[in-house]
């Protein structure tokens, strides 16, 4: 292995742990030291490469984010119908949230862009990823209201993002079973696409 695939490698185990101990504790508990330790690095290593832990905070949560990024391609598939593109993106979407449910739920309950990544994804959706919903949905319902498509993307994202983020909390503690996101999927489409 070359020492750039050794850089690479040990990067990506660092990123990875970061990711992980903020899932686990939480932003405000995790340290340098203890992502060295969960990654099998050493602080100095940790901090040559990232340089700070809010810089490698940073790029973790970018890294993340940019998983979220790549679903909004589905969208571009027209080899599919607009429905059908429409659930393969959320299905893909709900597949990272259910990676991570936590960190998602934190990255949410901090608000404001507390991080770059975070206010950098925020642009993306605006920019690109809400513009990609919005034209599939104006295919779907033939909507031109731009605030009525924008309140339907909402209206979606809380209906399969939230059972996701919530189903450790409706299982357990409500004894609610949820059902699969594609039985999630399909049910709403049928209730809120239907012929008028």
């Amino acid at each position: 292995m070359s020492q750039v695939d050794k850089n690479s490698e040990t990067k990506a185990k660092i990123l990875q742990s970061t990711l992980d101990l903020i899932k686990m504790e939480g932003f405000e508990s995790v340290t340098v030291r203890k992502i060295a330790a969960d990654s099998g690095t050493n602080v100095a290593l940790v901090n040559y490469y990232f340089g700070s832990k809010d810089k490698l905070i940073n790029e973790a949560l970018s890294a993340f984010l940019g998983s979220f990024t790549a679903t909004f391609d589905l969208l571009d598939n027209t080899s599919l119908l607009p429905q059908e593109r429409l659930k393969q993106f959320l299905i893909s979407y709900v597949q990272i949230i259910q990676q991570y449910p936590e960190l998602v739920s934190r990255i949410f309950s901090l608000g404001g862009a507390v991080f770059t990544s975070q206010y950098e994804y925020g642009q993306f959706l605006k920019s690109i990823g809400f513009v990609k919903i919005e034209r599939v949905l104006k295919e779907i319902t033939h909507e031109e209201n731009h605030e009525v498509l924008m309140m339907m993307i909402m209206q979606l994202f809380g209906a399969i993002f939230l059972p996701a983020l919530l189903k450790s909390i409706l299982s357990t503690g409500a004894g609610i079973e949820i059902a699969s996101v594609e039985q999630q999927i399909d049910l709403l489409f049928a209730r809120y696409f239907h012929e008028k």
